[in-house]
């Protein structure tokens, strides 16, 4: 196996085997973090988005009388502009009994080929075992207002448990 070389002048050379491999897998690291550094600044990478959830007596009008009525059937995440403001929905479906809940944990907003992706992380609780619940139909949602000043392109909900 051949090692590697350095050289001290024109016509000598001196082994240099594990200084050569240090100073070249610095190097890579070095690039590595300056592409990683460069690429996310160029393509727009992963932000997070800032919100605050939003009370049901705080809820616009027009989400409580059209978005909700038209989407709480369905398992998804959403997004409108009211007044400027920008409000992410998340939806449960119907559920058979209470004590299934839905919240958001983070929200990001990838940017990529000039187009912006929405990331919404919500977690959805079901009802304990042991917990006595309602035999009623339910619609469990989440509304956030977000500090977005455009809607998405696209909107992708994560869920966890």
């Amino acid at each position: 196996m051949e090692r590697g070389f350095c050289v001290k002048n024109n016509n000598e050379k001196k082994s240099c085997g594990k200084k050569m491999k240090v100073i070249i897998l610095t190097l890579a690291v070095t690039v590595g973090i300056c592409a990683a550094v460069l690429g996310t600044g160029i393509s727009g990478g992963e932000k997070n988005v800032k919100f605050d959830e939003v009370s049901e007596k705080k809820m616009p009008a027009d989400i409580t009388n059209e978005v909700i009525p038209e989407y709480r059937e369905f398992e998804r995440a959403l997004a409108c502009m009211i007044d400027d403001d920008v409000y992410v929905i998340v939806t449960r479906g119907e559920k058979p009994s209470s004590g299934f809940h839905v919240s958001v944990d983070k929200i990001k907003i990838e940017e990529k080929d000039d187009k912006s992706n929405l990331i919404v992380y919500a977690l959805f609780e079901d009802p304990d075992k042991e917990t006595p619940i309602s035999q009623i139909v339910t619609y469990p949602l989440c509304v956030v207002k977000t500090d977005l000043n455009d809607l998405p392109d696209t909107i992708e909900l994560r869920i966890q448990y």
